[in-house]
């Protein structure tokens, strides 16, 4: 066993936050003649290392150390260790208690078969739940939904959103018998790992302590949930406790199909023929599907030169390519509807039709309950997530006690045919020009001449649909359509930057404002410096060439499932690849493995087809003096509207 001390350079916390001075960072390696374990305590900085192999035999240390951990009620923290590092460890426990040791090979069969033997649909087989766990597990994986298909992000994936100074792969093919010198560049590799779970772990932080203050005033153990998951699990607690009944899957409403006329509020009523005539033809509209309804997708209307495309979550529209700033005179107002959703379902009494009308009362309760506490206090970010989380779920067939898809159309419908309501009487009597719908708000340039109009208008639509309006002036939008924009309030300042414009988030994330974990942080000087030029007058050729900060010009390249990453000349490069666009070098192409039917033929596509690039996985390759700042200026210049 190794023991050291490191200095944790990199970990800066918040102002005001602590480590949890109980908690343990760890991380395992798994070879046929070799396993490693490496654990980092943040507070301190220390480190061990147990190593199992022909050469040595730390498996009576480590086990000692495991039991130390559950003595003194410490917690183990990792990435994917509820579903991989911590079943293989509990094996261990299991062959130890057998043997007095355990070996390499004893830690690989376990490896082997929840890697290479297991679906993932069936990656819940190997799981060690909590009662049976000898050290209490914390997944950051799980906390931030990387479990989830559609959002599924490595450890280094993650390592380029932080901005690690070095993005290492796993050193030798899985399944490799390891040399002695071999060992020692795996427990390297192992260290590295645990610092870059550590640096996570510092950014998760927010995260944990939200819910380790749930546990505390709830009782809920919440702690490998993620955010959805805490809302629909109180939720359904509350619903339990107030209903008397047990709520599980087995609580559901299926439905055959379902006729849109029963659903659609009888407040609902047009005045142009446009929307009457949309609203007539859902009126007659059965939907059978609730996940993607055709019938919902092919729907749009165009009224005042404007087009409203309905769809399964709600209303969207949009000008195209424009600039669009209030001229002298005129003023232009963002609109959203506070928590538009759940007080649709509150204020008209829409529930799943399992849950009777009290669903209601229990959801109103908790809304209310939430509007008399802090935003600072973790029950008022549970109850948000609360509130959101039953929309979702209700036509989620796996759900846990909310399934009925006749509540979700019953929201979805009257959401979106409520803000037509509101965006055809701010047209036709405000003189209101609209410049973008989605699910909970609109967009209008008002006029100042229809300003109180629009204020009584606006006034009257709360009052009839018993829900509110919150509204923000903005001094421009500048928009390339629907899902990309960037709007700037009347201050100057930019508060929403949405899809290809994002190079932040509006709302900071843990340590700072950044860019959610799942997503691409590829290339972020390009929307840095569009945005440097639309919305501040700068020159985006000065500002790429000036701009001195080498991960803004970084991009991330991942290797097709069961192909790889190389560059032209056959180097084969990581799994993911960080690189920049180059004057001079080899290209980059992914290798994917043939087709069925041309068996002969693997396929290779070009990355960044026509351009050089450099490798730079550790941050000291990245080469300013080689970097391509032409290809970085058309990107931005792409961007600008």
């Amino acid at each position: 066993m190794i023991y050291m001390q490191i200095r944790p350079f990199r970990w800066r916390l918040p102002d005001g936050s602590d480590i949890p001075r109980k908690d343990y960072v760890y991380d395992i390696e798994s070879y046929p003649n070799c396993f490693t374990c490496t654990i980092i305590h943040p507070v301190t900085g220390s480190v061990w290392q147990f190593e199992v192999s022909d050469r040595c035999n730390d498996s009576a240390a480590l086990i000692t150390f495991l039991f130390d951990l559950q003595r003194h009620g410490c917690r183990l923290v990792g990435f994917n260790n509820y579903f991989y590092d911590y079943p293989v460890t509990h094996h261990l426990v299991a062959v130890w208690r057998q043997c007095g040791y355990f070996l390499a090979p004893n830690a690989y069969e376990k490896t082997d078969e929840i890697i290479n033997r297991t679906h993932f649909n069936d990656k819940y087989r190997h799981v060690v739940y909590e009662r049976d766990t000898l050290v209490p597990q914390v997944d950051l994986m799980m906390i931030h939904h990387f479990d989830n298909k559609a959002k599924m992000t490595g450890l280094k994936a993650i390592e380029f959103c932080m901005r690690s100074e070095n993005i290492g792969d796993l050193p030798f093919p899985a399944g490799s018998i390891l040399a002695p010198h071999q060992i020692d560049v795996l427990l390297r590799y192992n260290m590295d790992d645990v610092k870059e779970t550590t640096g996570f772990y510092i950014h998760s932080l927010e995260a944990i302590k939200f819910r380790d203050g749930l546990a505390e005033t709830t009782g809920m153990d919440c702690i490998n949930y993620n955010d959805t998951k805490i809302g629909k699990e109180f939720f359904r607690r509350e619903l339990e406790r107030s209903l008397g009944i047990p709520i599980s899957k087995a609580n559901r409403t299926d439905r055959a199909c379902i006729a849109l006329n029963d659903v659609i509020l009888p407040s609902v009523q047009f005045m142009s023929p446009e929307f009457n005539s949309a609203l007539s033809y859902l009126r007659k509209t059965v939907i059978t599907n609730t996940n993607k309804p055709p019938e919902l997708e092919s729907l749009s209307v165009t009224f005042g030169g404007f087009q409203f495309d309905f769809g399964a979550g709600g209303i969207h529209g949009s000008v195209h390519r424009q600039r669009v700033a209030p001229a002298t005179g005129e003023k232009l107002i963002d609109l959203d509807v506070s928590s538009y959703y759940p007080n649709l379902a509150i204020a008209n009494r829409i529930y799943p039709h399992h849950l009777s009308e009290a669903f209601c009362d229990i959801y109103k309760a908790l809304y209310d309950r939430r509007q008399g506490i802090p935003k600072s206090d973790p029950i008022n970010g549970m109850l948000k997530l609360a509130l959101n989380g039953v929309y979702g779920d209700s036509n989620n067939q796996y759900s846990n006690g909310f399934f009925d898809p006749q509540y979700t159309m019953a929201i979805t419908v009257n959401g979106q045919l409520l803000l037509c309501m509101l965006a055809e009487w701010l047209t036709m009597h405000a003189g209101c020009r609209l410049v973008q719908i989605n699910t909970d708000g609109m967009t209008v340039i008002v006029p100042d001449t229809h300003h109180a109009t629009f204020r009584d208008l606006c006034a009257r639509w709360q009052a009839m649909t018993r829900l509110t309006l919150e509204d923000v002036e903005y001094s421009q939008m500048i928009i390339r359509d629907v899902n990309n924009y960037i709007a700037v309030d009347a201050a100057g300042k930019v508060k929403k930057r949405k899809g290809a414009y994002q190079w932040k988030t509006d709302k900071p994330t843990n340590l700072s404002e950044s860019l959610v974990w799942h997503q691409d942080w590829s290339a972020l000087i390009a929307p840095m410096a569009a945005e440097m030029q639309m919305v501040h007058g700068a020159n985006i050729r000065d500002f790429i060439h000036s701009h001195d900060d080498a991960f803004d010009f970084m991009l991330k390249a991942k290797a097709p499932g069961r192909g790889h990453l190389e560059l032209d000349d056959g180097r084969r490069l990581q799994k993911v690849t960080r690189y920049h666009i180059a004057r001079h070098g080899a290209g980059m192409r992914a290798v994917h493995p043939p087709l069925a039917k041309n068996p002969d033929k693997v396929r290779n596509i070009s990355i960044q087809a026509g351009y050089s690039v450099q490798i730079c996985d550790h941050v000291r390759d990245f080469d300013p003096a080689n970097l391509n700042h032409d290809w970085y200026i058309k990107e931005a210049e792409k961007l600008v509207i």
